[in-house]
């Protein structure tokens, strides 16, 4: 089980992820709002602005503030920063 990084000590299982999306679209924001009413949104914000939005199998929606770029990095183990200290 690969774990990513979503930002505060918070971590979701990578095999569960579907998708990252940005929080903007209407679309997104329908689908956060349906989230919360059914009691399937996890906020890992800390109160900061949402960045990204990640959609798990299980029909989850979970926030965070990182990018999305910068969560499909962590997913496909780049820019760890551990790694690249040691080059």
């Amino acid at each position: 089980m690969k774990l990513i990084n979503i930002g505060f000590g918070n971590a979701v299982n990578a095999a569960r992820i579907l998708a990252v999306v940005s929080p903007d679209s209407a679309p997104i924001k329908r689908m956060i709002q349906e989230a919360k009413e059914q009691k399937l949104l996890i906020d890992a914000t800390q109160g900061r602005r949402t960045r990204a939005v990640l959609i798990t199998d299980s029909d989850h929606v979970i926030l965070t503030y990182l990018q999305a770029e910068t969560i499909m990095n962590r997913f496909n183990g780049e820019g760890n920063t551990e790694e690249t200290a040691n080059v």
